[in-house]
């Protein structure tokens, strides 16, 4: 026990740095649209991009099994370490194109940081194994939200929040490579395959966690890139105050994670998704409407914070357990590279609401990836149910 609570700290410890260099450039946009005159779609991009890069990594990744027939430990080491550098690029960009260049590439290694990490740490725990991915995904959502922090309590420069990020992530690489081994729950092993994505999609379960997934990413990632935008245009809060707000609607999540965790362990995971999705979906479809008041917006926001993320781990553990055993590692990844590219769409379309809407009713369209994503739930939820009762 206090061998695989040791491994889960490091983990989470190791998530928490790594993923610091993902929102870098998002938590320094309105100074970068200012020195370099960007639009807000281009803005937008600062963020998107990092996405796509993570697509493009976990794509090449599911298709070349990495996370299946790579020593796990080496495979995050490596990709930490190279996200740091690309991120660390951002400082010499000096204009738009080279610094999409640079978030590309960030996105594209932390493709072996993220993914991964779920499956070392379910080497480690077969029971608990919701609460523990939970950990995982908690300490990663804090990490990423770090930068606003930096950001916003001394409104710091591009260098430290780079800078920082940058060092967090190498650290992350030289911890797990140091001290990171895998657990007695370890998955089968098999040789490279061309099929093994195929596979992964015809089997009727995985890709009902996976629809699940999509609703829920469609929401995410629009909420985390804006939040700190809204809050400072929408609710009328000074820049300062907006981007702590920012890091506080976002690192909540962390809690809403570890806590998404138990409630799934206790009492079913697909359950948990369903009430999160239910509770995120209502937030995005009225805090736009409080944007008079900023105590009430700040806690809706909060609301928001909690749940939209409280069952993402749940669709990963859900994966874990549902996929072919040789193949866990390539679903986790191909789950997490289809979630990505559909963000790229959502990010995209919550500056063309505003511009069209405004801020009252711009978030409202997140709210159709929840309902999807409770449709796709609760047919796993049934189809489970059958398997179990005859």
């Amino acid at each position: 026990m206090a061998s695989r609570n040791r491994v889960l700290a490091l983990l989470a410890l190791a998530e928490l740095l790594g993923m610091s260099v993902w929102f870098s450039a998002s938590a320094l946009a309105p100074q970068l649209a200012r020195a370099w005159t960007l639009s807000p779609a281009q803005t937008g991009w600062l963020t998107a991009t990092v996405q796509l890069g993570f697509v493009a990594g976990t794509a090449v990744a599911a298709v070349l099994n990495l996370a299946d027939i790579v020593p796990l430990r080496v495979y995050f080491a490596l990709a930490a370490l190279a996200a740091a550098a690309c991120n660390l690029a951002l400082l010499a960009a000096g204009g738009f194109a080279p610094a999409l260049v640079s978030r590309f590439g960030t996105g594209f290694f932390l493709a072996g940081v993220y993914p991964p990490a779920m499956k070392m740490i379910a080497t480690w725990y077969k029971d608990s194994r919701g609460f523990a991915i939970g950990t995982i995904v908690g300490a990663l959502t804090v990490g990423k939200a770090l930068p606003y922090l930096v950001h916003g309590l001394d409104r710091a420069g591009a260098a430290p929040v780079v800078l920082g990020a940058s060092g967090a992530a190498a650290l992350a690489g030289v911890l797990v490579f140091a001290a990171y081994r895998d657990g007695p729950h370890g998955f089968e092993r098999r040789p490279f395959a061309w099929s093994l994505v195929g596979r992964v999609l015809h089997h009727r379960e995985t890709r009902l966690a996976i629809g699940g997934y999509l609703g829920h990413m469609w929401e995410l990632y629009a909420m985390w890139t804006w939040i700190a935008v809204f809050l400072a245009a929408g609710a009328g809060l000074g820049q300062r105050a907006a981007d702590v707000a920012g890091f506080a609607a976002i690192a909540v999540g962390g809690a809403g994670c570890v806590a998404g965790g138990r409630l799934a362990d206790r009492y079913g995971r697909e359950r948990l998704t369903i009430w999160a999705m239910a509770i995120s979906g209502a937030s995005a479809a009225v805090i736009g409407l409080g944007a008079a008041s900023p105590v009430l917006v700040l806690a809706v926001a909060l609301v928001w914070g909690f749940t939209v993320v409280a069952d993402s781990a749940q669709f990963s553990a859900l994966v874990t357990e549902l996929a072919p055993p040789h193949a866990v590692g390539t679903a986790l990844t191909l789950q997490t590279s289809l979630g990505f590219l559909l963000t790229m769409a959502s990010i995209q379309l919550v500056p063309r609401l505003v511009a069209g809407v405004g801020w009252r009713w711009a978030f409202v369209a997140l709210a159709a990836g929840p309902v999807a994503g409770i449709v796709a739930m609760r047919r796993l939820q049934r189809l489970r149910a059958r398997s179990a009762s005859v």
